[in-house]
């Protein structure tokens, strides 16, 4: 065994042209189809997990004095942040299905050049 003769075919396949496959397409439209909805469902979870730690922040009395005006600002706040974070699967899910909507029947089509290929 030529463990150099390896060591230079793993090198030269770094600089080789590489071709797109069909696996590596069905990948990448799988990824367009998917990664909108999870973008904005990180992006929109996080926004309102802050604001209802804000809010838990107000009513505490951390931030906002302890007065009784900001325990109900926090509580509002709070019932914002909850109802944000509680909307944002169902948003998901219907980003998803539209993605899926868009990019199902290229998807299906690669995958099934894909299979009878094999």
């Amino acid at each position: 065994m030529n463990t150099d003769k390896i060591y230079a075919e793993q090198i030269a396949n770094q600089y080789a042209p590489k071709k797109t496959s069909k696996v590596v397409a069905l990948k990448k439209l799988d990824q367009k189809a998917k990664k909108p909805a999870e973008v904005f469902t990180y992006t929109f979870g996080i926004i309102f997990a802050l604001i209802l730690g804000t809010g838990m922040s107000l009513c505490m009395g951390v931030i906002g004095g302890g007065t009784t005006l900001s325990m109900v600002i926090g509580i509002i706040v709070g019932l914002i942040g909850i109802a944000g974070c509680g909307v944002n699967y169902p948003i998901y899910k219907r980003m998803i299905e539209k993605g899926k909507q868009k990019y199902g029947s290229d998807i299906i089509r690669l995958a099934k050049e894909i299979a009878e290929e094999k």
